[in-house]
């Protein structure tokens, strides 16, 4: 077998092959032959159909099938031969397939970059360290108070967090328009569920009061055809309820899974999933800077075969998430492309700092991942059991286990400042930068 390499650009390769006729013709015998066994003529008994009616009736499709082995059989044979990592399937063009001769096809396909992953000493990263103040637990007490509200019925004037149960019709240049109107809608003031000014311009109203509302629709406001307008909103308040928290009793630990502990043991519960939320949020602070540092002093070319997998990965992700009749194809390429590309670079580089640094999975530390995540349930002990039954769930473990070492050896040659921070700060998102 012939092969020959050419270069296209820097992960693009043209590779030609050449597959002997004497190979050709052996792969075309034997389909034949393994057809006359079969094959049912009329005039023949099976098994006994002369090679010549064999030939005459069946050799273009076996043909075609030795052509599609050989291919494949060949191609792989010829990228171990070239030391060549393919990144994708090949683009086949074929040059010469004639009856009695060599078999010729072009391959063109893309190959992984080779690089050594450098710049570790390059990249700074802010450490945070915080602790659950008691201040803090009783915010989220709070918190967790307000996720369970309850309304009830005021005799008085709307405030701020008050429920309204309303009536309105909207009228853009005296025309009602789609979606500008409703009854009996809840509403709680504050809330900015609805275009500036409506719920401040119902505050203060009582029940059986009816307000005129004259507005003006954000300039991105979603529906363009009403970005910028002015609008009148007739509103007829039914009714005005005032929040409610609930008290912090047995019932309401209940809601949590939390029994029969007091407040005592539900503070020391919520404590616990505080402490461990903030280890998780620290974690993956330092780990995005890092993998951000990797990214920007490793700039490497992505293949294109590998951008397309991730977008389409995307695309159904978010067909996944949001719903709806669209198929995945359908979404724009250019809304991923820039998540995909990032993934992809990550994913590259992330391996080739496994394979050179020769990292495996802590089995500790994964056994540590999963008592972690299991002690979030009732039944920790359960939950591990079925992870250590799940090779799935178990390898995925694994994975974001090897992925901390990856982020631990960066770490011990980076530029690392400790810093300490409130326990809000430290959880707190970090804002993606504004655009120009």
């Amino acid at each position: 077998m012939q092969v020959s390499v050419e270069n296209t650009s820097a992960l693009e390769r043209r590779m030609t092959i050449a597959v002997p006729a004497e190979r050709v013709e052996n792969e075309v015998n034997k389909r034949l032959q393994q057809t006359a066994r079969r094959a049912k003529v009329a005039g023949f008994r099976p098994g006994k159909v002369p090679m010549s009616v064999i030939r005459q009736r069946y050799e273009d499709a076996a043909r075609q099938e030795a052509f599609g082995d050989l291919v494949q059989a060949s191609f792989y044979e010829a990228v171990v031969e070239q030391k060549l990592n393919p990144a994708g399937a090949p683009a086949v063009e074929p040059k010469s397939f004639e009856k009695g001769g060599d078999l010729e096809y072009v391959a063109i396909f893309e190959v992984f970059p080779e690089f050594t992953v450098a710049g570790f000493d390059s990249i700074a990263v802010e450490r945070l360290s915080a602790e659950v103040t008691d201040a803090d637990l009783d915010n989220m007490l709070e918190v967790l108070r307000k996720q369970n509200v309850r309304f009830e019925v005021a005799d008085r004037a709307a405030q701020n967090e008050d429920q309204l149960n309303i009536d309105f019709v909207g009228k853009v240049d005296g025309e009602a328009f789609a979606g500008g109107s409703a009854q009996g809608t809840q509403l709680v003031l504050g809330s900015g569920r609805m275009i500036p000014g409506f719920e401040e311009g119902l505050v203060g109203a009582k029940a059986g009061e009816e307000r005129v509302l004259n507005l003006t629709f954000p300039e991105d406001y979603q529906n363009l055809d009403l970005a910028g307008k002015t609008a009148e909103f007739t509103v007829t308040v039914n009714s005005v309820s005032e929040p409610k928290l609930p008290e912090l009793t047995e019932e309401f630990f209940a809601q949590f899974g939390i029994k029969e502990t007091g407040i005592d043991g539900f503070r020391a519960e919520v404590r616990k999933n505080m402490e461990r939320e903030l280890r998780q949020a620290i974690k993956t602070k330092v780990k995005n800077q890092v993998m951000d540092g990797l990214v920007a002093a490793n700039p490497i070319e992505v293949p294109k075969a590998l951008l397309e997998n991730e977008v389409n990965r995307l695309r159904v992700q978010a067909v996944q998430q949001f719903g709806g009749n669209i198929k995945p194809e359908q979404l724009p390429a250019e809304l991923f492309e820039e998540q995909a590309k990032r993934r992809v670079v990550l994913g590259l580089i992330v391996a080739e700092v496994v394979k050179q640094n020769d990292l495996k999975p802590d089995e500790a530390r994964v056994r540590e991942m999963i008592q972690e995540m299991a002690s979030a349930y009732q039944e920790p002990e359960q939950v591990v059991a079925w992870y250590y039954k799940n090779d799935q769930q178990l390898n995925e473990v694994r994975s974001v286990v090897l992925e901390e070492q990856v982020v631990d050896t960066v770490l011990q040659k980076a530029t690392v400042t400790d810093k300490s921070v409130s326990y809000e700060e430290a959880i707190k998102p970090v804002q993606a930068p504004a655009a120009d």
